[in-house]
């Protein structure tokens, strides 16, 4: 009706294995060693011109001969007539611009049915068009007898052999051809002319050029838009119709006498035959956002859900559908179907290298997913995606996520054994204990991590920070610092602790469900007690930290508990300290606050490193005494027949080295005009608190190492 549609006959890339049209961007174009063919063709009047085809067969439907309009050598040969060989046929010799005089002869045959260069410059001339295939590729009846029915290699042989039995074969030299291929079966394409349908798509376009340009509609990463705009500020009529037996058959229908009629219901009257053709399958793919939800009707669906705010899919298929997404959207419903276009990166194997059966690389998710589990390979494909890089797969890698899932659900069952259950009613404004705190200060801050990684389609960054909360901040830590505090004499810290640990458990879920679904959901029914009510996590909220309580002091307090543990278990472990030893440490340049902190948590410190004390260390250090420097303050571990110190001075001197090491990529960042001007300032500052730390520790270990 608004003539976006139509029927013509024009040249297209045709799958004779298939018998079926391909679209322009479903070719792949490959090189193959081949031939040229320098052929004679005779002039009516005497004499010759010579034609370089590096497909000799094509020459029985030739319909013409041409020539630069500039070109001395043929000037007088425009106008003239050639006896095209094998056929018989008269042919024109005519003056075209798109030859190039400097190539082979200066003379090119003119096939327009079956070569698309060909096609155009029959059109200027208006030139016969002779299609000699059928549509397996077989020679049909527009060709001398002797050659009809043979396949067009089998037909290239015979044209050749006759062509040199008449002394018409100038010479043949090796050529690499440019040789479009099927994407799908690999199939050599032939053009070939062939009615079909077909879509203007340019005005289509504009408005889906428009909407990237104007930033409505984003790729991520960004450099995708420029493959994007360049197919479509170069779109051709796009050929709908396909010769599959499968897809939604086009509404059109031939009557004997030649009328076309198209519509959504047959004609009730006899004499009509349906067109057998299918529809591209992009064609209707691309009215998926919309039809899916009850398009053409106005449904509370299509009302709620278009547009929708992310598409994730390949680059592969950026024109192929995403593309006509974007064109189809506008034109019926007005509006993009997304505003974000997230392009996935290929998976390849650990080695970097494109998976194919060939190499016997290739890693089945199916059999993975046997192996390892759904959330162990869901995770690992999450923690390796990040914007603009492919992803390097391998069985490590699912292994170590399948450990964690295993980490996840052992500190789970630990919780729930130890009777930790998530109380909905529990205010976490009424936590008192500063480990408690540290813990709900800690998930706010992670779930403001998440927020930003998925704004930014960070999936990496998102996987990898709840891996760390995980593993290392509630397990090793949280877990660990709380053991004392729920199986302790305080019934009300015990509560306080157990209600803490279920409620910061259950936000953790929320935040692990996008990335480990299966595992989450089991844990959280028995947490949460709702196997029975048919709540599930996956339609909870997604957690809010915005109101949550933010402890400044016990955040700084725990993370120095656990700063001091962490030097303490180094030092011990790094001096062979049995670890049943137990060791009355004193410290070096504590302040006040410093030695309040190791009274405050000298329960904590000694649980879980065997390591009490911690007096103000008065006299010089001896030979048997270990150092283990932490937020500037020495514990000093008297080792008398314990370790062997001459040891002790190479590890110091190793730990200085390392210290030195790290200084010098900090500085060497700050010293980076580039990264100072460019880096947001509390990520400078950052560095710049670092490096004012380990200065600080660098200094006490050179005046240990001194001292030995």
């Amino acid at each position: 009706e608004e003539g976006l549609i139509y029927r013509g006959t024009r040249l297209v890339n045709w799958d004779p294995q298939h018998q079926t049209a391909v679209s322009d961007i479903e070719v792949k174009h490959k090189e193959m060693n081949g031939h040229m063919w320098h052929l004679k063709y005779p002039l009516k009047d005497g004499g010759f011109v010579i034609v370089a085809t590096t497909r000799p067969e094509t020459m029985l439907g030739d319909t013409a001969v041409i020539v630069h309009p500039d070109d001395e050598r043929y000037k007088s040969l425009i106008g003239q007539t050639i006896t095209l060989p094998l056929v018989g046929r008269e042919i024109p010799v005519i003056a075209d611009d798109y030859i190039d005089m400097e190539f082979g002869s200066g003379c090119m045959k003119v096939t327009p049915a079956h070569d698309f260069n060909d096609y155009e410059i029959s059109r200027r001339h208006n030139l016969e068009m002779i299609n000699i295939f059928n549509k397996t590729a077989h020679a049909n009846e527009n060709v001398p007898e002797e050659y009809q029915g043979l396949e067009r290699f089998e037909l290239r042989k015979k044209v050749v052999a006759d062509m040199e039995a008449l002394g018409l074969l100038e010479k043949v030299e090796a050529h690499q051809n440019n040789v479009a291929h099927a994407e799908r079966d690999d199939t050599i394409l032939e053009p070939y002319l062939t009615t079909q349908w077909y879509l203007k798509t340019k005005e289509l376009a504009k408005p889906a050029i428009e909407a990237v340009k104007s930033g409505e509609v984003q790729f991520v990463p960004q450099n995708w838009e420029k493959t994007y705009f360049n197919w479509m500020e170069n779109i051709q009529d796009w050929c709908i119709s396909r010769q599959l037996w499968w897809g939604h058959q086009i509404p059109a229908w031939y009557h004997e006498n030649g009328e076309i009629y198209v519509g959504e219901e047959a004609p009730e009257v006899t004499g009509w035959q349906r067109d057998p053709d299918t529809l591209d399958t992009w064609f209707s793919s691309g009215l998926w956002p919309f039809s899916t939800l009850g398009w053409p009707d106005k449904t509370p669906e299509l009302e709620k859900y278009y547009p929708t705010d992310v598409l994730v899919t390949g680059f592969d298929i950026i024109f192929f559908w995403v593309a006509r997404m974007m064109m189809f959207g506008y034109k019926f419903m007005g509006a993009a179907p997304f505003k974000k276009i997230f392009i996935h990166a290929l998976v390849r194997d650990e080695n970097g290298q494109k998976m194919s059966k060939s190499k016997g690389n290739v890693l089945d998710p199916v059999e993975l997913i046997e192996e390892f589990g759904t959330d162990a390979l869901r995770y690992t494909i999450g923690s390796l995606t990040a914007p603009g890089a492919d992803i390097s797969l391998g069985k490590g890698k699912i292994e170590s996520s399948r450990n964690f899932c295993t980490k996840l659900w052992n500190a789970s069952r630990f919780a729930l054994m130890n009777g930790v259950q998530y109380d909905e009613t529990f205010d976490i404004n009424t936590v008192n204990h500063p480990v408690n705190k540290w813990m709900i200060a800690k998930l706010s801050e992670l779930i403001d991590t998440q927020n930003r990684a998925y704004e930014d389609f960070r999936f990496n960054d998102l996987s990898q920070s709840l891996y760390h909360f995980t593993w290392g901040t509630y397990c090793d830590w949280y877990l660990e610092l709380t053991k004392p505090m729920v199986y302790g004499t305080d019934e009300a810290l015990a509560t306080e602790t157990k209600q803490t640990l279920g409620w910061a458990l259950e936000k953790l879920l929320r935040l692990m469900h996008p990335v480990m679904p299966f595992i989450t959901e089991e844990i959280w029914l028995a947490l949460t007690g709702k196997q029975e009510t048919g709540e599930m996590l996956m339609s909870q909220a997604w957690p809010d930290a915005s109101n949550w309580p933010k402890d400044e002091k016990s955040m700084d307090d725990v993370d120095w508990l656990i700063n001091v543990i962490t030097a303490i278990r180094t030092a011990r472990s790094e001096n062979n300290v049995p670890n049943k030893a137990e060791v009355v440490a004193t410290v070096r340049g504590a302040n006040d606050a410093s030695l309040s902190l190791f009274k405050g948590f000298e329960s904590f410190i000694k649980g879980m490193t065997k390591v009490e004390g911690f007096e103000n260390h008065t006299g010089e250090l001896v030979k048997t005494d270990v150092v283990a420097v932490a937020e500037g303050v020495e514990v000093v571990l008297p080792l008398e027949g314990v370790v062997d110190f001459e040891a002790e001075k190479e590890r110091i001197a190793k730990e200085i080295a390392k210290f030195e090491a790290e200084l010098g990529k900090i500085n060497g960042m700050l010293g980076n005009e580039n990264f100072v001007k460019r880096a947001p300032e509390h990520v400078v500052a950052e560095q710049e608190e670092k490096r004012d730390a380990i200065m600080a520790d660098l200094s006490k270990l050179k005046q240990v190492l001194e001292a030995r």
